[in-house]
């Protein structure tokens, strides 16, 4: 078991993908190589993706939003342990994990341009909307795989979450739920080292936040989380443990955020640029090229030849998120319950009255 190979209260913590993209053979997972290279392409394609975004909200076509530049294999490792049958549960900064879960990329640039029909997902994509307050999706996704369970379905929740969530009461709680009903759910905490400009050594005096799962009666692992293999063979021992109902567990990626905060903050007032060259010497897609080319899996023409493709993919979808039709005040409301409930009906009523409207039908 990894978890008790890497034991983070001695200071172990598990890597098989280093950041000159050289594997460990006694740890290299077993994944198939179309696989691999559709990964990679993953990969790609949210850097460039997060890029525009971050380009559109500059411009005004698009409402805040929180670039998620270099944290790409802390997201996309997990999800791809994952079948169509588990839940992804996610916080904000999680996009390449929700395009492998099969999230439309449309989708995700329609809800960050305030309009609602964004978190609409297609039918069977289990995948929950953006919680942006801190911490509040881990109860969520400890009660989803806690349903799971009750129901006898072989189901597994993963949800991500940032380091300053640890410092919330819901982490406490949740993991607190998690242990004593042995609930199948996979914790992800992604130490980006900052939430927003308070460095992790401010939050709090534990050496890892993966030790913290002890206490809760979970077993933690630190895992480098700009190695994309590392963080699959973690969680996928994880939902596999959880798949054989014993438990959750509790897998701390230690990664960094290329990018600010969101595009309301600006990083270079707490962080030093040496500090961040540093971390771009680790980046997950450079590593992972490099570990694609040495299995003859990757080469220059298929990158010039893909990033093309991507840049078009890009555009493409944004395009389509921006052609959506306007937001009515009936979407603030309707995907709230299956059945909206009256207290709700006559708020709406109430909008619509206010604003001068009339109702839809």
């Amino acid at each position: 078991m990894l978890t008790e190979k890497y034991d983070p209260l001695k200071g172990k913590m598990l890597q098989i993908l280093d950041k000159n993209g050289k594997v460990n053979p006694k740890l290299e997972p077993s994944i198939d190589e179309d696989v691999l290279t559709s990964a990679y392409k993953t990969m790609v394609l949210a850097r460039l993706a997060d890029e525009k975004a971050v380009r559109l909200q500059r411009q005004g076509r698009l409402g805040a939003y929180p670039p998620s530049k270099g944290q790409e294999a802390s997201q996309l490792g997990p999800a791809m342990a994952l079948g169509k049958e588990d839940w992804l549960v996610w916080a904000f900064r999680e996009l390449a994990a929700l395009m492998w879960k099969g999230v439309p990329l449309w989708k995700l640039y329609l809800s960050w341009m305030g309009n609602e029909e964004g978190s609409n997902y297609p039918e069977g994509v289990r995948a929950t909307p953006s919680v942006i307050p801190v911490a509040s999706q881990i109860p969520h996704a400890v009660g989803i795989s806690y349903a799971s369970k009750l129901r006898g379905e072989k189901a597994v929740t993963l949800v991500f979450f940032g380091d300053g969530a640890t410092s919330e009461g819901d982490f406490s709680e949740g993991l607190n739920f998690a242990g004593v009903f042995k609930t199948p759910t996979v914790f992800v905490c992604q130490n980006n080292q900052y939430a927003i400009s308070l460095p992790r050594r401010m939050q709090t005096a534990s050496k890892t936040i993966a030790q913290k799962a002890i206490a809760y009666g979970l077993p933690g692992i630190q895992v480098d989380g700009n190695d994309l293999l590392a963080m699959y063979a973690a969680a996928n021992e994880a939902a596999e443990r959880a798949r054989k109902g014993e438990g959750a567990t509790l897998i701390e990626s230690y990664t960094y955020r290329l990018g600010d905060h969101t595009t309301s903050d600006d990083a270079t007032k707490y962080r030093l640029e040496e500090e961040v060259r540093e971390w771009s010497e680790k980046d997950p897609l450079k590593r992972f090229k490099i570990y694609l080319e040495k299995k003859g899996l990757w080469n220059g023409e298929m990158e010039k030849s893909y990033l093309e493709e991507a840049k078009r993919i890009v555009e493409e979808e944004v395009m389509r998120a921006q052609s959506f039709a306007p937001p009515s005040i009936e979407e603030a409301f309707k995907f709230n319950f299956a059945s909206l409930p009256p207290e709700l009906k006559e708020q709406m009523e109430f909008i619509r009255k206010e604003m001068g409207m009339k109702g839809e039908g």
